[in-house]
């Protein structure tokens, strides 16, 4: 579950980074009153930690327990 929770929060930041970046337009600011407001610089924060989160990812093994294949339980 927090697998889920840090990468939709990576795909949130990285979404903004791409409106920046296109349209030089920081969506996170704009909703929450600029770039150095306290609630934007959590949620920078926050997503920079999912990001973080995220690269354990790269060095996990394929943890596949309980799946459902054929209609037989691996």
């Amino acid at each position: 579950m927090l697998d889920r929770i840090a990468l939709i929060l990576v795909t949130i930041g990285a979404l903004n980074w791409g409106s920046i970046g296109l349209f030089k337009f920081d969506l996170v600011a704009w909703l929450f009153g600029g770039q150095a407001a306290i609630l934007s610089r959590i949620i920078y924060v926050v997503i920079a930690l999912a990001g973080i989160w995220c690269i354990s990812l790269l060095f996990r093994e394929n943890e596949m327990v309980g799946t459902v294949t054929n209609d037989r339980v691996e």
